[in-house]
């Protein structure tokens, strides 16, 4: 299903508002600790120095959702990734607060970082509120697209799962019907309920808050790696 043709996300600004001097300490103290290595192979042991259940975060926004889930399983690993100072430095903030020693963060491109990892070695790819891009002329440049689905489901392990969440009408339509052209991944919802609601394990983030706030209905899709 790869399609060589399909184009790497294309971000604007990786920085928004000027930090702010404790922000900016965190980048520069911080951020180098918890940095996924820039070259090479990765698995666990070399990035949490040992044999551990790995789950990557693909746009983590400013980061609750993220720090939510490594809180829950301190026992698995999380890599993090997200495009954006000013989200990493939330994360950054998550990290420290709650005293995260299971994170790992990229300020880049997810697929540079998914593409490193063994394969058939991820339990969980979490895919939260990504850029519409709701032209109809920008569509390959969503993440939900043959290509990047292909690189996730090779580093899924069979019964691995694939969370999506949207509020976007558009990116909710593509995104079934691009799922549903596929035979790789097996959608758990049986009912409205079951993708309408959001499920226990799920922390909430600011964005979805904003959302349900502006009156936007929120998906939730839980997709399991045949």
């Amino acid at each position: 299903m790869n399609d060589p043709t399909t184009i790497r996300r294309l971000y604007g600004r990786r920085q928004g508002h000027k930090l702010r001097q404790g922000q900016a300490a965190l980048v520069e103290e911080m951020l180098p600790t918890l940095s996924v290595p820039e070259e090479g192979p990765l698995d666990a042991v070399r990035l949490f120095g040992e044999d551990r259940p790995l789950q990557v975060e693909i746009g983590f926004g400013a980061g609750e959702h993220l720090a939510g889930q490594a809180e829950a399983t301190p026992g698995t690993g999380f890599i993090g990734c997200e495009p954006f100072l000013n989200g990493v430095v939330g994360a950054l903030g998550h990290i420290r607060d709650r005293d995260l020693t299971n994170v790992r963060l990229h300020m880049g491109d997810a697929l540079e970082v998914i593409e490193r990892l063994p394969d058939a070695s991820l339990e969980r790819v979490y895919l939260l509120h990504p850029d519409p891009w709701p032209k109809a002329r920008h569509a390959k440049r969503r993440m939900m697209n043959h290509g990047p689905l292909d690189t996730i489901a090779r580093k899924l392990k069979p019964g691995g799962e694939f969370r999506l969440g949207t509020d976007d009408p558009t990116y909710c339509h593509w995104s079934m019907m691009i799922m549903n052209g596929r035979d790789d991944f097996e959608w758990q919802a049986r009912t409205p309920a079951d993708f309408l609601t959001r499920p226990a394990d799920w922390p909430e983030t600011r964005y979805e808050r904003k959302a349900r706030r502006q009156g936007h209905e929120v998906w939730y899709f839980r997709y399991i790696r045949r």
